[in-house]
């Protein structure tokens, strides 16, 4: 059971949600504000005063007043009108965050909602009723109004999921579900913890890599790590080296190889993989902030109307998009360690990892594929934040871009998922290529994962299915025990 109204949702919580679906509830002390901010608003109409949201219209339109007896109609109307959305549906991990998100954001009590309001939505998530949301439609300012418009006509007994009890909105109650980044940060969340599986899956397929090349293990001395000074950069170095730890190809290598220093896709993955991982850590602690954050427009304190902007996603667009950066390099380093494995005056290795190259192509197009993919996530990887488009008749003349921005993490995830479940093969056929000599033990562990799988590679046969159920080691955390606690929600 997880509490909601704290302002503390954790990263393992949010990985919780959008992976397992635990139940939720909320927080006991969030009621009282709940209640307080609903009389607040209760007062602000009584004193007839004009409230942005409460008894105007929207956006260029809040000059408009609206009589007491359609207030009711202007938050139901709101909802209706701003269900523009377009597109493929948003999956279930996703719309679980959103409704978690959204009632963590409305229970803090700035809102002006009534407790109902948010009961109605923790009864939608425990009750798994999803609201259908297409993915397209938000520029991520006024918050991710299209998207969050779809999941709020559950609530009026509207769109793809019906309520069994569609309730009437009060004043304030339909502009405070669409305001806000849940949909955004849900996404980006979603995003993260797949890249945190690819970096993972990635350092343990590196490591092998190193070993299925004879490579040298030297790069990765704390001594080098300590003088440059990141962070990101000596915690993975750290790892490569326990990973490489007793490996009897290392010792071979040490005796009998002539070659000074391995290319860089080997030699030089602390610099590049600590890196992403700075990366990874920045983005985490942006959407953490984000998860507990109040976003509404505008703010109830006290018997204060605040209107504000914290519907703005430029936080979540500006670290979705270093996220983006992460996840292609991740990618494009392995795609270069799968060309170095199958290039014998590289690895020296058969060429493209099979016998009798010729009658059997190996993983010539495996490679590939990796390469397809890795160029994609080139393209993905440009900034969505430096683009905007003003919207609402120039009301809104900056808008962040954060709902695209954190969307396309998870093509581009799997993407790199898909290409380190490339390497994982091709490395785990490297090591088969140097028996009798053996990897570290840890490195065994990982081969052993990937052979749990998929067999040797002897002649060539169907590859699709092979890399697909190596990804799927991937995309479920399986390589997650070869980096202990360097991750930011693991």
């Amino acid at each position: 059971m997880i509490r909601l109204g704290t302002g503390k949702l954790t990263l393992a919580q949010l990985r919780a949600i959008a992976r397992e679906a635990p139940p939720l509830e909320l927080d006991p002390a969030c009621r009282e504000q709940l209640r307080a901010s609903e009389a607040a608003v209760g007062r602000i109409l009584a004193s007839g005063k004009p409230a942005y949201g409460i008894n105007t219209g929207f956006g260029r339109l809040s000059q408009t007043r609206i009589a007491d007896d359609q207030l009711e109609e202007l938050q139901r109307n709101i909802v209706l009108s701003h269900a523009a959305g377009t597109g493929p549906l948003l999956d279930d991990a996703t719309v679980r965050l959103t409704l978690a998100l959204k009632i963590e954001s409305l229970a803090r009590g700035y809102s002006g909602v009534r407790p109902l309001l948010v009961e109605r939505l923790l009864d939608l998530y425990n009750r798994r009723l999803y609201p259908r949301i297409p993915a397209k439609g938000s520029v991520g300012a006024s918050g991710d109004l299209a998207p969050l418009a779809h999941l709020s006509l559950a609530l009026l007994g509207v769109g793809d999921v019906q309520h069994p009890q569609p309730i009437k909105l009060a004043p304030k109650e339909g502009l405070a579900l669409l305001n806000g980044t849940q949909v955004s940060t849900a996404l980006a969340l979603v995003g993260l913890f797949a890249a945190e599986d690819v970096f993972a899956a990635a350092v343990a397929a590196g490591a092998l890599s190193v070993d299925a090349a004879a490579g040298s293990d030297t790069p990765f001395d704390a001594r080098i790590h300590e003088l440059r000074g990141h962070a990101g950069q000596r915690d993975v170095a750290k790892h490569y080296l326990a990973l490489l730890d007793g490996s009897e190809i290392r010792h071979s290598h040490l005796e009998n190889d002539p070659r000074v220093q391995d290319p860089y896709s080997l030699r030089c993955q602390p610099q590049v993989m600590g890196a992403c991982l700075e990366q990874l850590r920045y983005a985490a602690r942006v959407f953490e902030t984000e998860a507990s954050a109040v976003t509404d427009n505008p703010l109830i304190v006290g018997d204060t109307i605040l209107s504000g902007g914290n519907f703005h996603g430029e936080p979540i667009a500006l670290a979705a998009d270093a996220l983006a950066l992460a996840i292609a390099e991740t990618g494009a380093l392995s795609e270069r360690r799968i060309a170095l494995l199958i290039d014998p005056s590289l690895s020296g290795l058969p060429p493209f990892l099979v016998e009798h190259g010729g009658v059997n192509s190996g993983f010539m197009l495996a490679q590939v594929t990796a390469a397809a993919l890795a160029s994609e996530n080139k393209s993905l990887a440009h900034p969505a934040s430096v683009d905007s488009l003003p919207t609402s008749a120039n009301q809104e003349d900056h808008v962040s871009m954060s709902t695209f921005a954190a969307r396309r993490l998870g093509d581009m995830a799997a993407n790199s998922a898909g290409i380190v479940a490339i390497e994982l093969l091709a490395a785990a056929q490297g090591i088969d290529f140097r028996a009798p000599l053996r990897t570290s033990p840890r490195l065994q562990e990982v081969h052993k994962l990937v052979r749990s799988r998929v067999a040797f590679y002897d002649h060539d046969r169907y590859f699709a299915p092979d890399i697909t159920a190596v990804q799927a080691l991937v995309e479920r955390g399986e390589f997650h025990r070869f980096t202990p606690a360097l991750l930011p929600s693991v």
